[in-house]
């Protein structure tokens, strides 16, 4: 086989989202730190679904056509860092094949080589060790061995296993993956997709482990709303993740505070209402296997309520500066409105947004300008992407926030009588000095930054490093605030979590007060799921 057409090139990239789909879950598995949010394998997960989904229906014959169209559904649907890094290998990809009616081991070629260019060009810091090596250096190999004459089944079979080496080498180039002995989890994604695509090749379709029916319209309109009604058959460690009830009602509450969840041993009954069917499913299949799935279309049933319908204002003039802040719980919700902020994104450390979930903020703002807060240093791409996207109809900032309590203090530091520019560099300044941490729990037994991590012990992250562990959360809180505190500290800001109850904020209050009498503490619901606290000290 000397070269393919369109339609082999959908199979080939249908059977590469199938393939990923089946294993996200121990892609995720491989996520360094034991925090509850390592979804490495979802986000890519959900990035090649929604590629799929745009080319599915397509029949065009030319593989330009089938590759443009993969990779605008892979950018809209993008998520996290690895997700919007592989939607860049793609887009350098198609661009590669711009006209072309097929595709040959030379074309194929230049298409990887682009498309590792691209990546490396949509990150700002470029780590070697990550899924950017695996692509660069399967890329070089491939392009050294590329020849009209080699068929395109040895060629495949030769990215494949030049892949694979790679991955096996990443521990080499990043020592924290050698310390925790994994590989690269972003480039383990790409060896599945690759995988999946030669498999296709080869005549052997893979196709998605489908767990039940799902009702195809409600899926093909998942963004209108569902109620969902199930039973979640839990599955043997072995396969799926192990399961907290805590820690899968935490995250689902994030989309609806309503949620009704009970447990009787190996069986879970859950009752939601979800925006997008595929992430709920996506979500729990990490847990189990469904059983009897009731799916209403609430849209069908009654018409949204006012509140929930886009207002259509396009008729008015546009503002000068609109405001969008990604955000994990009610009460943090609250307070970026509070602020000033126009737009919530729903995210952060549990569900990445994807670059569509922003775009579609941004233009909500009604504004010429508009900065963006991604308050998470796993959705900053994916942010600037979207700037990208809309470049030509809204000026778009993004402030390089990387954490809640950053995104808060830069939301307060925005000046509506002062200019794009002033404000930019006034946002990004005042966050500077500030220091930032967070307690979750562990998800897993390890041993990182020196640190003993015991499964479902409560840790202390400060600057991204593990620095406590500890059994109790309250002591988690204390030790990781003692870190952080300093003779020069003037001002703690404290968000809490949905599972931190109202006598324990007085505790944490009394605490603080007594022992760092010179510094304010402003400990204020957050409600956001899995994190217990976050932490700002200024």
């Amino acid at each position: 086989m000397r070269q393919i057409n369109g339609q082999t090139l959908k199979k080939m990239l249908l059977s590469a989202a199938n393939n990923l789909y089946n294993n996200y879950p121990e892609i995720d598995a491989l996520n360094v730190f034991p925090v509850p949010d390592g979804d490495t394998g979802m986000n890519m997960n959900l990035t090649l679904t929604s590629g799929a989904k745009e080319i599915l229906a397509r029949n065009d014959d030319d593989v330009s056509s089938i590759a443009s169209t993969f990779s605008r559904g892979l950018l809209m649907g993008a998520r996290g860092n690895s997700g919007v890094i592989t939607s860049q290998i793609f887009r350098g990809f198609a661009a590669s094949l711009k006209g072309k009616t097929v595709l040959t081991v030379v074309d194929l070629s230049e298409a990887l080589t682009n498309g590792t260019t691209v990546a490396y060009k949509a990150v700002m810091r470029p780590v070697e060790g990550t899924i950017l090596t695996v692509i660069r250096q399967t890329s070089e190999a491939f392009s050294e061995y590329a020849q009209k004459e080699i068929s395109l089944l040895k060629a495949m079979h030769f990215i494949v296993d030049e892949a694979k080496k790679s991955l096996d080498h990443t521990p080499d180039l990043l020592p924290v993956l050698k310390e925790v002995g994994v590989v690269d989890s972003g480039g383990a994604g790409l060896v599945k997709i690759f995988e999946g695509m030669e498999s296709a090749l080869n005549g052997v379709f893979i196709e998605k482990n489908e767990v039940t029916s799902i009702n195809k319209k409600a899926v093909n309109n998942e963004n209108k709303g569902y109620q969902l009604s199930l039973l979640l058959l839990l599955g043997k460690e072995n396969e799926k993740k192990p399961f907290s009830l805590k820690r899968f009602t935490s995250t689902l509450k994030s989309q609806d505070a309503n949620l009704e969840i009970t447990q009787n041993d190996d069986v879970v009954r859950v009752k939601i209402c979800v925006k997008n069917l595929a992430d709920f499913f996506n979500y729990a299949q990490n847990y189990g296997e469904f059983k009897e799935i009731k799916i209403a279309n609430l849209n069908e049933e009654e018409s949204l309520p006012a509140d929930e319908k886009e207002s259509n204002n396009e008729a008015e003039p546009l503002k000068e500066y609109g405001l969008v802040s990604v955000s994990a719980g009610k009460g943090i919700d609250e307070y970026f409105l509070s602020v000033g902020v126009n737009q919530i994104v729903s995210g952060g450390q549990t569900m990445n947004p994807s670059i569509e979930d922003i775009v579609s903020a941004i233009r909500k703002c009604h504004a010429k300008n508009v900065f963006v807060l991604p308050n998470n240093s796993n959705i900053i791409m994916a942010a600037l992407q979207a700037s990208d996207v809309l470049m030509d109809e809204i000026n778009v900032k993004v402030v390089p926030t990387k954490t809640i309590p950053q995104g808060v203090v830069a939301s307060t530091s925005f000046n509506p009588d002062a200019s794009v520019d002033e404000n930019f560099e006034a946002m990004k300044e005042s966050y500077a000095a500030l220091k930032s941490g967070s307690i979750t729990y562990a998800i897993k037994d390890t041993s990182i930054d020196g640190i003993e991590v015991i499964k479902d012990y409560f840790m202390g992250l400060f600057d991204k490093h593990i620095v406590v562990c500890e059994k109790k959360k309250m002591n988690a809180l204390y030790k990781l605030v003692d870190k952080m505190v300093d003779e020069n500290s003037y001002l703690v800001t404290i968000f809490v979590g949905e599972d931190v109850k109202d006598e324990e904020m007085e505790v944490i209050q009394s605490y603080f007060e007594n022992k760092y009498d010179w510094v304010e503490f402003d400990i204020r619901r957050g409600d956001q799921p899995v994190y217990s606290f976050f932490v700002g000290v200024e």
